[in-house]
């Protein structure tokens, strides 16, 4: 089993700044009850729009308004299931950790992603935040610039998620071209480019994770595949449930990093959200503190937030308002302020 720990986050801030508090006080455990509520309810709504939608359309002979609408709360419980498996791959979803990686992979298969190589990515954005190969709302002046645009506008529309459900098929071609593609995707910035580089290709043609890789992809083409069969005609309705689904994986994947300069602490933003709100995104808005204590589950990152504001006195950004913000398009740059 493959452990969190292969690639050590670090939190990311000004060369030669102290690393930020360790918060000892605050709880370090998962905190179970929660998540297995939010597993139940992600693994429900997920049925719901695989099996349970099909099969009323089924029964009342075609879709209609209400059965159609049935799907919004399938949507707003997104952001849960990606939270579930986000605190998987930081080993805080449960106490165990065989439970915790099988959980956070059999979740990463209901939403048709590539557990391993989320993971490995994740941990490296942690690792290497809002470095060269980690700022994609960053006009680098590589290539047309019409055609940045256009590829900052597609990721964002849904073009991140495209990718994580293709991503598999790395593991079906061989390990030299998948490495290769890998390469070219990642590219090479500078010395610690080129690390970063061989670091992810050499994921790529890692054995044990190409099979797991392609046992995991095969499982979400077999789930899909038979829900898009139960669908049968009316297969655009579940189209529009996975669009949907992985507008806001993509839409809230760069969000907390979006126009974020290179000495902000944790190169991350925290955000405002309506009350009650932050316990559907799983405090994903509180995502600088997250970056400056990555040890510690989601319930404890209102207490680190609260104290941080107090400190500072600044307002946060509403959260929605900073989603729509990343239409303004490329950044011209990053740096120090």
């Amino acid at each position: 089993m493959e452990s969190t720990s292969a690639v050590r986050p670090v939190s990311a801030g000004p060369a030669g700044a102290a690393p930020p508090p360790a918060a000892p006080a605050l709880r370090r455990a998962p905190h179970v009850g929660a998540n297995v509520a939010f597993i139940a309810v992600a693994g429900l709504a997920l049925a719901y729009q695989l099996f349970g939608l099909p099969l009323l359309m089924r029964a009342a002979d075609g879709p209609s308004f209400a059965l159609l609408a049935s799907l919004v709360p399938v949507v707003f419980a997104t952001p849960s299931h990606w939270g579930l498996i986000h605190e998987g791959i930081h080993g805080q979803l449960l106490r165990s950790r065989r439970a915790n990686e099988v959980v956070a992979r059999l979740l990463a298969i209901g939403l048709a992603i590539p557990f391993d190589a989320v993971r490995f990515g994740h941990l490296m954005h942690h690792r290497f935040t809002r470095e060269a190969f980690d700022r994609p709302d960053v006009d680098d002046a590589r290539g047309p610039r019409w055609l940045r645009r256009i590829a900052w506008y597609v990721r964002l529309l849904g073009g991140l998620y495209v990718a994580e459900l293709l991503a598999p098929l790395l593991a079906f071609v061989p390990a030299r071209m998948a490495q290769a593609l890998v390469e070219r995707g990642v590219g090479a910035h500078a010395a610690e480019g080129r690390h970063v580089q061989r670091l992810f290709a050499n994921h790529a043609a890692d054995p044990v994770r190409r099979r797991r890789a392609r046992r995991d992809g095969l499982c979400s083409l077999a789930l899909y595949g038979l829900a898009f069969a139960l669908y049968g005609k009316a297969w655009p309705v579940l189209a529009a449930a996975m669009y949907l689904r992985g507008l806001w994986l993509s839409l809230a994947d760069n969000l907390p990093h979006y126009g974020v300069a290179l000495d902000e602490p944790g190169r991350a933003r925290d955000f405002r959200v309506p009350r009650g709100m932050g316990v559907l995104l799983m405090n994903h808005h509180l995502h600088r503190q997250h970056h400056l204590h990555p040890t510690l589950p989601w319930v404890a990152l209102p207490a680190l937030a609260r104290a941080d504001e107090a400190t500072d006195g600044h307002a946060r950004m509403p959260y929605w308002h900073a989603a729509l913000r990343q239409f303004k398009g490329l950044q011209p740059g990053i740096g120090v302020r």
